[in-house]
């Protein structure tokens, strides 16, 4: 059976544009395009065949279906060719069943989906292997690209860096001077990435590398990019794969560009379009309050976009002023019964400590999320017997500099209230037995 996939406008303008062109917007209103399948052709096959099919592929070793993004690759592009994708074995992370973490915020059933355990430590992974994979087939037809490009505040770069390298494809990475941790920069340069490094924010990175791709000889990777949505959509469908089919009542993401929100909605509205799920999770937007369009948006009910420059926050990923995916993001709130909300330094912060106590190592952005869930709990947004799944976005190891921070206390306007440091002792096993009673009697 014969699948297919195209770019189309999300505005509802004419036009099917292919997979492989070099396009990036609406050619007649300069809106942003999205991925669409043929439903009608992939609903010929029953929701039970669906199912079956993608659980067997998963279940088993066979390359490429060994991937969390390709086990379903009718849904993604379905006429790239076998020899032409790019994997990395990702998707497949972990759905950790935080019953501790959930017993401390009043949430019985709280599951966080650890997108970090991936190649690059990251969820941008799952939209690379698509993206490099469909640029690597467009250059074996003449097509003038010759570099792939993005500006990024860390995780993107290096997702690209890596599975660029992997496909013998050059890359080139614009990021923020001086606003990235040394682990985020060393991978894109590890991997050989041609890295740039602009005394500028995210916003100006993205202004930049936009001008330098608009002669189609570098290809832009950014979110602006509808084919990384199609592989970070994965997430949605894992999840409730992960539930025996079966959707959650929340899922929290925390948000910056808003490609990821975008993303989630996508898998979940194909589930729902092929009738393999009835309902639709209700999906939460999590921002920095120091860098909150979003949320303002929000608060204005969408009547406007809120563009701003970000602050500094310890959510270095999400520190972003002037999201791209901002338009379909609105939609995914919209048609979810979304909420948008915020957390501050101290918020946030504290949320990632805590939830370290109980056995996860978070990044600063899943620390958003975790803070939000918290408020959205207190106010009774979120019910204490629901189903509620946070997405963690990255590896907490990229990000020990601020773990050090806040551990040591030095985080400007934050009071560390799980502040823990090494004990330093004198090699007296007398000494060292008291400071052990000390802290063991504390603790209780």
């Amino acid at each position: 059976m014969e699948y297919s996939a195209y770019f189309a406008c999300i505005n509802g303008c004419s036009g099917k544009h292919s997979l492989y062109q070099i396009i990036y917007v609406c050619p007649k209103c300069g809106s942003l395009l999205e991925v669409r399948h043929d439903l009608e052709s992939i609903s010929k096959k029953s929701p039970e065949y669906w199912k079956s099919e993608i659980d067997i592929r998963v279940a088993g070793m066979k390359w490429p279906y060994s991937s969390g993004v390709w086990c379903m690759r009718e849904w993604i592009a379905p006429d790239l060719h076998d020899d032409n994708i790019v994997s990395m074995h990702e998707g497949h992370s972990n759905l950790f069943f935080a019953e501790r973490l959930g017993e401390k915020l009043g949430v019985k059933n709280l599951w966080v989906k650890l997108c970090g355990n991936s190649h690059t430590g990251s969820f941008k992974d799952l939209g690379m292997t698509v993206l490099v994979s469909v640029v690597k087939q467009m250059m074996q037809h003449n097509n003038p690209v010759r570099a792939i490009a993005c500006a990024s505040t860390g995780d993107t770069s290096a997702s690209l860096a890596a599975y660029a390298a992997a496909a013998g494809i050059p890359a080139i990475v614009f990021l923020p001077r001086d606003k990235i941790t040394s682990a985020q920069l060393i991978q894109p340069i590890a991997n050989g990435a041609q890295v740039l490094a602009l005394d500028t924010d995210f916003d100006g990175c993205m202004e930049i590398v936009r001008k330098v791709t608009e002669d189609n000889s570098i290809y832009l990777a950014n979110s602006i990019n509808s084919l990384r949505v199609e592989g970070q959509k994965s997430v949605a469908i894992e999840i409730v794969r992960q539930f025996k089919w079966e959707p959650p009542d929340w899922i929290i993401v925390p948000v910056g560009n808003l490609g990821n929100i975008t993303a989630l909605y996508k898998g979940l509205h194909l589930l729902n379009a092929i009738g393999i799920i009835s309902r639709m999770p209700r999906l939460v937007g999590a921002q920095a309050a120091n860098a909150n369009p979003f949320y303002m948006s929000y608060q204005n009910g969408f009547i406007e976009k809120v563009s701003m420059t970000a602050k500094s926050t310890i959510a270095s990923a999400i520190q972003i002023g002037d999201p791209v995916s901002y338009e379909k993001a609105v939609k995914a709130i919209k048609k979810t019964d979304g909420i948008v909300e915020e957390a501050s330094e101290h918020e946030l912060a504290n949320a990632g400590a805590l939830a370290d106590l109980t056995g996860l190592y978070t990044c600063p952005h899943t620390a958003v999320a975790l803070a939000v869930l918290t408020k959205l709990v207190r106010k009774g947004s979120i019910k204490s017997d629901q189903k509620v799944v946070v997405i963690s976005t990255a590896n907490g190891l990229k990000f020990t500099g601020s773990k050090k921070s806040y551990h040591s206390e030095t985080i400007e306007h934050v009071k560390s209230l799980h502040a823990n440091t090494a004990m330093n002792l004198p090699a007296d096993a007398t000494v060292v037995s008291d400071a052990i009673e000390r802290k063991l009697n504390h603790s209780r």
